[in-house]
């Protein structure tokens, strides 16, 4: 059996290949127990059938908040994805900062709410709405 050695070139090149297909195929997920809040909520307002959009924007105490709404407008470049029967929209400055994400929800009573797991967070405040990269 022959073995290649693969040079310099080949590995950045290969690396660099890696990183697009990791960036074009990683997706957001929605827990089953977000989702079904999520889906409560959509009933709620009267937007059944609407899209979750995840954003972020400036602020807060590590420098930026997650930001959730319902949206039945996907934009011409959004991402669009579906976890547990949730449609999400993302727009691609976001999707730089919650491609990834882990949406779940906890009924703990003091800390309860929407909980963002988020691997590309370098620190994140206690409140858990606001991260750095």
């Amino acid at each position: 059996m022959k073995h290649q050695k693969m040079s310099g070139n080949n590995m950045a090149a290969k690396s660099q290949e890696q990183k697009v297909k990791d960036f074009t195929n990683t997706t957001i997920t929605v827990t089953a127990k977000a989702a079904e809040r999520v889906k409560n909520a959509m009933k709620l307002e009267g937007k059944d059938g609407w899209a979750l959009r995840m954003g972020v924007e400036g602020g807060g105490c590590s420098g930026m908040n997650y930001k959730m709404t319902f949206d039945d407008n996907q934009g011409e470049m959004d991402k669009v994805m579906e976890s547990n029967g949730i449609r999400i929209f993302c727009d691609l400055k976001s999707w730089l900062y919650v491609r990834g994400i882990e949406i779940d929800f906890s009924d703990d009573m003091l800390n309860g709410g929407f909980k963002i797991h988020n691997p590309n967070a370098n620190r994140t405040c206690g409140c858990g709405t606001s991260f750095s990269v």
